[in-house]
């Protein structure tokens, strides 16, 4: 009998529990805020920032993590330091780095230097594009070379975006073994 009384109470209890249940709307949010988002348009004015209009700036001085400095400026005079001081941080390289940048070439810049260097791409051979020059009639150094890759030059693109540092470097070195073939 004892056990009947304890079933009806267990069975008393959770009835009374589940009765102040509301399942349409739960009586605690835990994070509210994440529940219920207040909801900004993309391009409107907010004042969650400090002068309303746009997102806060890095601090002055300061460069993105990972990113390493060039020192010559995008100009006719940086390109001309850079040919003449400029020189790989990278020590010899390696059989494997050397397959490694006739790769990147053939992707980044066969197309329109063309495999041997010549200046006679795929795209030259088509004429989209015309006056690309050989390397062998051109006086450039690894530097020259490794800044016209960051900057661009002409018709030319910068390929910093595409290619690493490094990269650009081994790129460099090949574009110079291409040369002196």
């Amino acid at each position: 009998m004892k056990r009947v009384y304890h079933i009806a109470l267990l069975a008393g209890v959770a009835i009374i529990a589940s009765s102040c249940q509301n399942t349409k709307k739960p009586n605690y949010q835990y994070m509210p805020n994440m529940y219920e988002a207040v909801s900004y348009e993309t391009y409107a004015e907010s004042d969650a920032f400090k002068n309303g209009k746009e997102g806060q700036l890095p601090p002055a001085g300061t460069i993105n993590r990972g990113f390493e400095v060039y020192d010559y400026p995008n100009t006719t005079e940086g390109y001309e330091a850079a040919k003449a001081n400029s020189k790989s941080p990278y020590g010899p390289w390696s059989e494997a780095d050397k397959e490694k940048a006739k790769g990147l070439y053939e992707i980044y810049c066969a197309i329109c230097h063309g495999a041997a260097g010549d200046g006679k791409g795929k795209l030259v051979k088509q004429e989209k594009f015309l006056g690309v020059p050989s390397y062998k009639d051109r006086v450039i150094t690894e530097g020259s070379v490794f800044h016209v890759e960051t900057y661009g030059l002409n018709a030319m693109g910068s390929h910093a975006n595409q290619l690493s540092t490094k990269e650009r470097w081994m790129i460099a070195a090949y574009v110079m073994e291409l040369k002196n073939k």
